[in-house]
């Protein structure tokens, strides 16, 4: 594609630089990125992405914006209260770029619908809120081979890992399987600061766009951890599991779930329980 005299101009920033240039920007302007979850930490993920000129970014979510979202979800505002999610990010990043196709799904990724929505996608972020969505993210990126960028906040800490499926440590390599209902309590009981999602959501809209332009290095094979009161990052190097119960050597989730059953169900009997 030829770059108009109005995209070199939006994207005069992008251009002169070495790393990225005209070819660059169009690697961007043809990119596809799915972002799970327009809240806290995919608001940031979409504007930044967006703004860089993503030629198709989806939107999946299936909540409808509350007053207690706004004051991290910066995509939504007052006037959007009661609106789907999705429908208030659309508008807003129609309004920001018309370089930007929007595609919405207006409802919950699940183990029947997630593959076809993400092998359409050149890279996914991740950015629900609950560990049975995460390690679903995972698996199914796993799969079809597609790397994602995962993103986790609680009270002033927040991390991200990018996985490269089968070339780097993927989610489960890292956190095996979800913790036990109520063993870790979530945003809404604990509470975030505001601002550290937006840190994170735009680390990882960093690494979607690394990935697309294959600069820099990525956040592979290292969890990148960040505290807000502190404004210190700490890295913790991780390594690909050859006993990762789906990546590994000998996988032994061959199949996708909406609640994984236990992994010691899984290597007692050797075989997966229909």
């Amino acid at each position: 594609m030829e770059l108009t005299d109005s995209q070199i101009e939006r994207y005069s920033r992008h251009i002169i630089l070495d790393e990225v240039g005209g070819v660059g920007q169009e690697k961007i302007l043809a990119s596809r990125v799915l972002i799970v979850g327009v809240g806290g930490l995919g608001s940031p993920a979409a504007l930044y992405l967006a703004a860089a000129g993503v030629g198709t970014i989806g939107l999946v979510d299936s909540d409808r914006v509350e007053l207690s979202n706004l004051q991290r979800q910066i995509i939504h505002t007052t006037q959007d209260i009661g609106r789907p999610k999705t429908a208030s990010a659309k508008e807003f990043l129609g309004r920001m770029n018309p370089d930007v196709n929007v595609e919405t799904y207006n409802y919950r990724l699940t183990a029947a619908n997630i593959r076809s929505i993400i092998k359409e996608y050149d890279f996914i972020i991740d950015g629900t809120d609950n560990f049975a969505t995460k390690f679903l993210i995972n698996d199914a990126c796993v799969f079809e081979n597609r790397p994602f960028s995962h993103g986790g906040v609680l009270r002033f800490s927040g991390q991200i890992l990018t996985v490269l499926p089968h070339q780097t440590a993927c989610y489960r390599c890292v956190f095996i399987e979800p913790p036990p209902p109520g063993s870790v309590p979530t945003c809404s009981e604990t509470g975030v600061l505001g601002v550290l999602t937006g840190i994170i959501g735009t680390l990882q809209a960093n690494e979607a766009l690394k990935y697309i332009l294959g600069i820099g290095k990525l956040c592979t094979n290292r969890l990148c951890m960040y505290d807000a009161l502190s404004a210190q990052f700490r890295i913790k190097p991780v390594s690909k599991n050859s006993r990762c119960p789906i990546c590994g050597d000998e996988p032994i989730i061959t199949q996708l779930y909406d609640e994984m059953p236990p992994l010691c169900d899984l290597r007692t009997t050797g075989k997966e329980k229909v």
